[in-house]
């Protein structure tokens, strides 16, 4: 018998996912890596966010007790990556990268395609708590085309970023870069005191 798939609740969670995963808030980052690596891999980046996104919905919270971590551990993690990222895109020093591979050879431009854009970008912890919270609350069936529906407006933004790019101009993505770098700086800090408030309760 076929999922019965609902489509209020589909609706809702496509808007809650984006709403987390904020694709168009995250292209000054994306045109900064396009800019150091000279291309993204769209479709790779996609494919490696969704298969995150998904497996953590269903094996989530068995994998993070596997490993003794708990959900706000996690978001916590989470944060400190995204104030390193804004830190980086405030004060133009690199920060993510890997060493054994340069950012400008396709292996270097593939590696940043899924760090730090897969993860934590696309498939952050704010994306996979969400996701934990939605799977109290809506069948999986439709998560999963809510999760579906957020990955192709993902790839379609990553595919468009040469010409958003273009329409921005480099002394406009400079401006956003470092705008949005406070702001993620800023959104790192609010995760930290959330975290703490929480557990001080």
């Amino acid at each position: 018998m076929f999922p019965r798939f609902h489509l209020n609740a589909i609706f809702s969670v496509t808007l809650i996912l984006f709403s987390i995963i904020d694709i168009l808030g995250a292209l000054p980052l994306i045109i900064q890596i396009r800019q150091k690596t000279g291309h993204i891999h769209a479709r790779r980046a996609t494919f490696v966010a969704g298969g995150i996104m998904i497996a953590f919905l269903f094996l989530g919270e068995e994998l993070l007790h596997l490993f003794g971590v708990d959900v706000g551990s996690f978001a916590l993690a989470g944060a400190l990556i995204i104030f390193l990222m804004g830190l980086e895109m405030t004060l133009d020093r690199h920060i993510f990268g890997n060493a054994s591979q340069s950012a400008d050879s396709p292996a270097g431009s593939a590696v940043q395609s899924v760090v730090p854009l897969a993860f934590p970008i696309i498939a952050g912890a704010g994306t996979m708590t969400t996701l934990l919270s939605l799977r109290a609350t809506y069948q999986v069936q439709d998560i999963l085309v809510g999760i579906v529906a957020n990955l192709f407006i993902v790839w379609v933004v990553l595919k468009s970023a040469p010409w958003l790019e273009r329409q921005i101009g480099r002394a406009g993505s400079d401006i956003l870069r470092k705008v949005f770098g406070i702001i993620l700086i800023a959104i790192s800090i609010k995760l930290v005191k959330t975290y703490f408030a929480f557990n001080s309760l």
